[in-house]
């Protein structure tokens, strides 16, 4: 006869079930501890060991001094023609924020502390700089509905960044490609690069995807029209909530006539 599991799975079940059905939908709070407690007739450990199973599976997010909330799963598709859609907004959206709109969804860019200059000898390789040369390290967040979904750093030469402002705090207004193009340094091309892995402990926090949720991850290197490279960008995003997808791709005898 098998083992019956421990309490606090069976409380995990039962609340995993009222997400997955709607009872609880995203964005709602989870009972108050007290409440489950009283609810299931178990101990505060029982509950928080319940809960924290619910976060590790990335199905709520446990927030301070405010509660725990279950998480919003629904899909952002991102098309990689993104940039394109963000030149063309008038520089009033960069490219991420474009294409939430396209989707429907409200989404931004926060930034996450000022700029830094740097000294980081792979990054300088990826932008054909010498090894001992600073480059300029922007970090930000973008969210969906005030969920981060992705985490963000993106590195610059020192030049580059001078000119462009991008060595100055705050949000870049029109996105980063218009600010570039703005000061000479158009961006052309770009070499992108997917693959996912499992989250750091302190990436699936902060992305609410706990530890059994796998991340994507995007490399980007943006040329300008001289072929030199200008950004190299790195993105941690949530696996379950973002879908990169390519869009009108033409096909090897495909030409019309």
């Amino acid at each position: 006869m098998p083992k019956p599991q421990p309490m606090y799975r069976d409380i995990a079940d039962e609340l995993r079930a009222q997400i997955q059905s709607g009872d609880l939908p995203p964005g709602s709070k989870l009972p108050h501890t007290t409440d489950l407690m009283e609810t299931f007739s178990a101990s505060k450990q029982t509950v928080r060991s319940a809960v924290d199973v619910l976060v590790q599976e990335g199905l709520v997010i446990a927030r301070r001094r405010y509660g725990t909330v279950v998480r919003d799963r629904r899909k952002v598709r991102i098309p990689l023609s993104r940039y394109k859609r963000s030149l063309e907004s008038n520089g009033n959206k960069g490219p991420f924020e474009a294409a939430c709109e396209a989707e429907g969804l409200v989404g931004q860019m926060k930034v996450v502390g000022e700029p830094e200059h740097v000294r980081a000898p792979d990054v300088a390789a990826l932008l054909g700089l010498p090894p001992d040369q600073d480059v300029v390290c922007r970090r930000r967040e973008a969210l969906v509905d005030d969920q981060v979904v992705q985490i963000q750093s993106a590195w610059y030469p020192l030049d580059v960044a001078q000119a462009s402002g991008l060595d100055r705090p705050g949000k870049v207004d029109g996105g980063v490609y218009a600010r570039l193009r703005d000061a000479g340094f158009p961006a052309v091309e770009a070499d992108e690069r997917v693959a996912a892995r499992m989250p750091t402990k302190e990436e699936g926090a902060q992305l609410g995807t706990g530890l059994a949720l796998p991340v994507l991850t995007v490399e980007r290197i943006s040329r300008s029209d001289t072929g030199r490279p200008i950004e190299l960008l790195r993105v941690v995003a949530a696996g379950d909530r973002m879908e990169l997808f390519y869009d009108s791709l033409p096909l090897p005898g495909s030409e019309r006539t």
